[in-house]
């Protein structure tokens, strides 16, 4: 039986989700598929459009095996980061292969360039220079990597593939990467086939347009998402911003004097977006600017940002998933655990009180009992 790893946000869950564990099992018949989920909030900083426990439904429902949580503090940093311990999860579980989307499908390639990142010396320095001349981090690796090998890498997933084959080749890991051909541009805002961009879905629900031949019925009748959360979350953010205006920059993210130019804005903006206007820049993408502001108001600290991973919280599994990890289990090197009383870890803390902002936020606060309570979800297939 071959082990499949996947890592997915799921947000929301799409066609395209669909089509990529579809692939998956024309390449492996007989396999095993686990999947590593960012919970409440993406590496974009963005909120979820799903719950994490519906969206471990969805993916039950759709013949993944089991799945575990990305918490927090891993699922909202950079594209490292993110991979870094997203993949630690898959190689603790012994999975033989991480595939994921790709927009050029040349995982050579991508493993040419993952190795030029780790071991040409030169690659640091040209990546200096570029953010020294205002670049983003991700344009700046992008044009260093141009000068040394003469190859063009700027899509969304071929650069978090990337991170993923970097994490595999810094640590020795035994999972081999794969790719599957993308249909669609990650980034794409518009509707244009029955295979989507996430962003494209999001931005057309907000915008009160018909998504539903993009998504599952299983994510239509899940969708509760209310569509002026972002209200809700720029009035705490506001509040929190004034009244730490003098100290921000102890967060994760704040850099640069970054906040000193939020000071000069926050009394004037009166909605997200225009917060995020009035500050963005070259340096400061809207990525980075969303996980600043989630960081902030979250009080993830940079001296906190940096933990290990000791333990892999399962959300749900089907009888595949249920005999695996009773097979496997003795003999992990990392704690499995299934709820908060499980362990008193910084991390599964931190996740509990950002679930709860998270609820409150999309008006929810009902759901902090199947949080806090919930035994893994089990599907019967």
């Amino acid at each position: 039986m071959d082990k499949i790893g996947i890592i997915c946000e799921y947000n929301p869950f799409h066609n395209g989700h669909i089509y990529h564990i579809k692939k998956i099992k024309e390449l492996f018949p007989d396999s095993f598929i686990t999947l590593v989920l960012s919970s409440s909030f993406t590496e974009r900083g963005e909120f979820s459009f799903l719950t994490k426990w519906d969206k471990t439904r969805i993916a039950l429902k759709y013949h993944v095996d089991l799945v575990v949580e990305l918490p927090f503090i891993f699922a909202t940093q950079s594209a490292d980061t993110f991979a870094k311990y997203a993949v630690s999860m898959l190689e603790y579980l012994e999975m033989d292969y991480l595939v994921f989307g790709s927009e050029s499908d040349d995982i050579d390639t991508l493993k040419n360039l993952a190795s030029t990142t780790l071991y040409n010396k030169e690659y640091d320095v040209l990546v200096k220079k570029y953010l020294d001349l205002g670049n983003n981090y991700p344009a700046s690796m992008a044009k260093a990597l141009y000068n040394l090998t003469n190859v063009k890498i700027s899509n969304s997933n071929d650069l978090l593939g990337l991170s993923y084959i970097k994490t595999i080749m810094q640590n020795d890991y035994n999972i081999k990467p794969l790719t599957i051909k993308r249909t669609n541009d990650y980034l794409s805002q518009e509707l244009t086939n029955q295979i989507a961009s996430a962003t494209s879905i999001r931005k057309a629900y907000l915008e009160n347009k018909n998504i539903f031949e993009f998504i599952p019925k299983e994510t239509k009748e899940l969708l509760t998402i209310k569509k002026d959360y972002l209200n809700n979350y720029f009035y705490l953010l506001k509040y929190k911003l004034i009244n730490e205006i003098n100290e921000l920059d102890k967060y994760l993210d704040v850099s640069e004097g970054i906040d000193k130019k939020i000071k000069k804005v926050i009394m004037n903006v009166n909605s997200y977006q225009e917060l995020l206007e009035k500050i963005k820049s070259k340096r400061f993408t809207y990525n980075k600017l969303n996980r600043m502001f989630l960081h902030i108001l979250m009080n993830l600290k940079k001296e906190d940002s940096n933990q290990d991973l000791s333990y892999i919280r399962i959300l749900g599994f089907n009888q595949k998933g249920r005999l695996y990890l009773k097979n496997i289990k003795n003999h992990l090197n990392i704690l499995l655990i299934t709820n908060y009383k499980d362990t008193d870890d910084f991390v599964l803390k931190f996740e509990l009180k950002a679930t709860i902002i998270y609820l409150e936020i999309i008006k929810r606060p009902d759901l902090i009992k199947e949080e806090v309570m919930s035994i893994p979800i089990k599907e019967n297939n």
